[in-house]
């Protein structure tokens, strides 16, 4: 079997390069479509519920709590501030994050946004994919920070199980007053300014103490804008909730290391991921036989010729 396929080989030169061609895209298609989406579910499963934010998708998340929380709004690191202990109302931004377990996401998710408006709160974002199979969702709530621990038990009580929980908060408190005291040195530098401006009677200094003025009272806008922003987020805690009616959909890892009923769940879309692979190689490879079934028909004809003059 092995010569008469050298022989063929030999005597098809051509034919064969065609078809190695053809195996090599198709192949490579195949892992493509086979091993993405395994990897995308594994990351689903391990991101840690520490490192998400507002914008991003379900399941996808590469940010740091501390970053989002306070660096989105253009503040560095709460350790680069200097304690503040004697400070007893301390400012703190509260995020929450929830993986639940239950019996209908469409349902749930609609119950979760009408609680957070009835609450003074609001939604952030909303999203629900494969519906038709096991659906999952993700909900991005605010909620008054005086009724995080409220809604949490509400949360929790709508849920089969609660399989992974997570509260972050951010003490921003240290930010705040060093934002306060550089908008006080400015104020102050800007009065002192002034009075040099009513002072002045030569253009020239009269345009630069203009513009110096403008570009403090800039200054001062952007540090009260971030004193607000401070203070927005500390009055409302956000809460970011995974839902699915599937708990290896959601992404969070189950506890038990060993469970044969995951074990078997992940079997039968691992196939059915396969399957759809084999009927998506099969449907090119159907629509390029317009390129390549001419290709070896010419091919064929040509070999027939030369072994006929031979």
């Amino acid at each position: 079997m092995v010569t008469r396929l050298l022989d063929w080989i030999k005597t098809h030169k051509l034919s064969t390069v065609l078809l190695l061609f053809v195996a090599y895209f198709l192949v490579r298609y195949f892992l493509g479509v086979t091993i993405m989406p395994m990897q995308s579910a594994t990351l689903n499963r391990q991101v840690s519920p520490s490192m998400t934010v507002e914008s991003m998708p379900y399941g996808t998340t590469d940010m740091d709590m501390k970053a989002s929380a306070v660096g989105s709004i253009g503040f560095p690191a709460p350790d680069s501030y200097a304690p503040t202990p004697q400070i007893t109302d301390r400012l703190v931004i509260q995020n929450s994050y929830l993986s639940l377990l239950v019996e209908n996401v469409v349902e749930t998710r609609k119950k979760v946004i009408d609680h957070a408006v009835a609450n003074g709160g609001y939604m952030v974002n909303a999203e629900t994919n494969n519906p038709q199979d096991a659906p999952t969702g993700t909900i991005t709530i605010r909620i008054p920070s005086d009724k995080l621990e409220s809604t949490l038990d509400t949360l929790r009580g709508w849920s089969i199980k609660v399989v992974s929980e997570n509260l972050v908060g951010t003490d921003v408190t240290d930010q705040y007053v060093d934002v306060e005291a550089r908008i006080e040195t400015l104020e102050k530098t800007k009065a002192a300014m002034e009075d040099i401006l009513s002072q002045a009677t030569v253009i020239s200094d009269l345009t630069n103490i203009t513009r110096e003025l403008i570009s403090i009272q800039s200054q001062i806008d952007a540090l009260k804008g971030r004193q607000q922003s401070l203070e927005e987020n500390a009055k409302l805690a956000k809460i970011t909730i995974y839902l699915s009616t599937d708990e290896i959909a959601l992404p969070y890892a189950p506890s038990e290391t060993f469970r044969p009923q995951v074990i078997f769940k992940l079997a039968i879309r691992s196939l059915i991921t396969h399957l759809r692979a084999l009927g998506s190689m099969g449907i090119w490879f159907a629509v390029y036989a317009v390129v390549w079934v001419p290709v070896l028909l010419i091919l064929y004809l040509l070999n027939k010729r030369f072994q006929k003059r031979g």
